[in-house]
């Protein structure tokens, strides 16, 4: 079994355990039910755009979303009165200014931006319904959409905010009076009391971002909580003011639309990818939590998310995956070896990747790993589709590679351009670097040799040298037939790496395999040589060639020193006439052989076709 959590897992569990260390900042004591919660919790999650969670610390512990919310309800009144109409009673500009700064912009006298206080209390204002009850029920149901359950509303911290919002319900008179609002003020400043005082969890948040990184479905429920178009115009307005007046240094940092929360929270989104939720109660100067802002940076810094470091690809990184028994390699076996692998070939897994490899994609890949993991015995990861490579995906591939070696998994890479930083292949059993290799066949022979060894039957020996009368084609022959037969063929060895039949050679016999590989080859566009094929012991070739007096399509070497059993064309030939019998039993034999290569080559070459 691989260890429990898994590489993205460990990860959190490192910031966390960074961040938790420092207790600076202090409660939000102007709201007195804020100054009341534990100071000391802590807790990190990160949802992924297709809903798998991480996280650390105190993820199910109830705080109020605060000022988080300032999008959601801006998200709300976006989709209910559109983009232009709220345009004219909020705009979209950062401030620069304390997120509850009682001021409207000197020109155009609307709030600067809607995730500071007076433009929260516009967009609330702006939020359809039959009656004040309503219209916060809209809102409620609204954030449970994005987090993908029933929320509810804190009724203590909405009676101290209530009770103490004094400079809240000043905004709302200098909104109502400069006509940005046209109902009562109290009622849409009590409604944004309202909506500050929801109860949510890290683990809700997280969700609700990741919402957000979903173009607005949740990745769990698959309910749209926001149309794509409008999903943009909330991160963008993210983006340049959801940090109020430490954006710009947010987002150089940082690099992600985010909001924070004087409850302690905060929300991060990286579209299209993921979404990070922090809560701990204490704030620096700014209003935003101190131990959030740090754990923000360093998942920043770590896993590459900067909104401005983009992959070129989609962050599916995995193109293809099977296992050895539903593709395997050019090396043909003999039966007892098909059996074995088909029985026990699920156990060995090709991925083959492409595109840009940042966090999202190789945490995709690392999470399908390890949810297969446990019946693992041998993993080949393909890059050599892959473009750019992070430096957070070659250590979470990296650190893959480690703990599948630490539960008894075999790992090899096809990278020939060293994309992983492996510049040589350990040869090695248990080194957990694994092997590296420069093509997807020969990975996938390593891959069955491993199998093959671990499950083959007490007694079942690698394929052996034979004599001519043990070869397949001979030996079923009655004594007579055979000893006949087998006086006609010449014994030939072949050294290592010579070419045995030349393409383009016309028919030049029957090639029966006692001892070694015989290996067919293609040329591909670049002039560079590559296994079509490769045969071994009772196996053999040259019938095509023979009966339909073909010359050969391609080159066929000796992979290892091999010993082989010819049959002349002039001797082929006489068969015909001299022992018709013995022609017909040896074809039959050739025939019903050349059908299981055949069909263990096209499975091959349909399951990936390539090199």
């Amino acid at each position: 079994m691989v260890p429990s959590g898994g590489v993205v897992a460990r990860i959190v569990d490192e910031v966390y355990e960074l961040c938790r260390a420092d207790t600076s900042g202090t409660l939000a004591d102007y709201i007195p039910e804020l100054a009341a919660v534990q100071p000391d919790s802590f807790g990190i999650c990160l949802a992924t755009a297709d809903g798998r969670v991480y996280g650390s610390g105190d993820l199910d512990t109830a705080f109020t979303i605060q000022s988080i919310s300032k999008p959601f309800t801006y998200a709300l009144a976006l989709a209910d009165r559109g983009p232009a109409a709220v345009a004219e009673r909020i705009d979209v500009e950062p401030s620069g200014e304390p997120f509850n700064e009682i001021s409207l912009d000197p020109k155009t006298q609307r709030p600067r931006n809607p995730m500071i206080n007076a433009g929260a209390i516009a967009a609330a204002s702006l939020i359809k319904g039959t009656d004040a009850a309503d219209r916060f029920a809209r809102i409620r149901r609204s954030y449970s959409r994005f987090a993908g359950r029933e929320l509810s509303l804190n009724e203590a911290v909405y009676a101290s905010e209530a009770r103490t919002g004094y400079r809240n319900r000043a905004i709302g008179l200098l909104l109502r009076g400069a006509g940005i609002i046209d109902i009562d003020p109290d009622e849409a400043v009590d409604r944004y009391f309202r909506q500050c005082s929801i109860d949510v969890t890290c683990r809700d948040l997280a969700m609700m971002a990741a919402t957000l990184a979903n173009n607005g479905v949740n990745p769990l429920t698959r309910e749209r909580a926001l149309t794509r178009p409008l999903v943009e115009h909330v991160l963008s307005v993210m983006t340049t003011c959801g940090m109020y007046d430490s954006a710009g240094d947010w987002v150089t940092t940082v690099g992600l639309p985010a909001k924070s929360g004087v409850g302690g929270g905060i929300l991060a989104v990286l579209p299209g990818q993921i979404g990070i939720a922090v809560y701990s109660p204490r704030l620096d100067p700014h209003g935003s939590s101190v131990r959030g802002v740090k754990a923000c940076r360093e998942l920043s810094d770590r896993l590459g998310l900067h909104f401005l470091h983009v992959t070129r690809a989609a962050h599916t990184a995995i193109r293809a995956a099977y296992s050895v028994a539903e593709a395997p390699s050019r090396l043909r076996r003999d039966s007892d070896e098909l059996s074995v692998l088909h029985e026990f070939g699920d156990r060995a897994r090709i991925f083959e990747l492409h595109g840009d490899l940042l966090f999202a994609g190789a945490e995709s890949t690392v999470r399908t790993v390890e949810e297969t993991a446990g019946t693992l015995e041998a993993l080949v990861l393909d890059l050599r589709e892959v473009g750019d490579v992070s430096p957070i995906a070659i250590r979470m591939l990296n650190d893959l590679e480690a703990e599948l070696a630490a539960a008894g998994c075999r790992v090899a890479l096809v990278d020939p351009d060293a994309k992983l930083g492996h510049q040589f292949s350990s040869l090695v059993p248990d080194d957990p670097r694994g092997r590296v290799f420069i093509d997807r066949d020969s990975a996938t022979e390593w891959c069955e040799q491993l199998i093959l060894d671990r499950h083959r039957p007490p007694g079942q020996e690698c394929p052996a040298a034979l004599t001519i009368d043990e070869h397949p084609a001979l030996a079923d022959m009655p004594d007579d037939e055979r000893a006949r037969l087998a006086k006609e063929f010449e014994t030939r060895t072949i050294a290592r790496g010579e070419l045995i039949v030349p393409r383009d050679s016309p028919r030049c016999g029957l090639f029966l395999i006692l001892d070694g590989r015989v290996r067919f080859t293609f040329t591909d566009r670049d002039n560079r040589r590559h296994r079509l094929i490769t045969l071994t012991p009772g196996m053999s070739f040259g019938e095509t060639s023979m009966l339909a007096d073909m010359p050969y399509a391609n080159d066929v070497y000796a992979e290892t020193t091999v010993r082989l059993a010819v049959l002349p064309p002039v001797k082929f030939d006489e068969l015909t006439s001299q022992a018709p019998e013995i022609k017909l039993a040896l074809l039959e034999r050739l025939a019903a052989a050349a059908y299981t290569q055949a069909d263990a080559a096209v499975r091959a070459v349909a399951a990936h076709g390539g090199i």
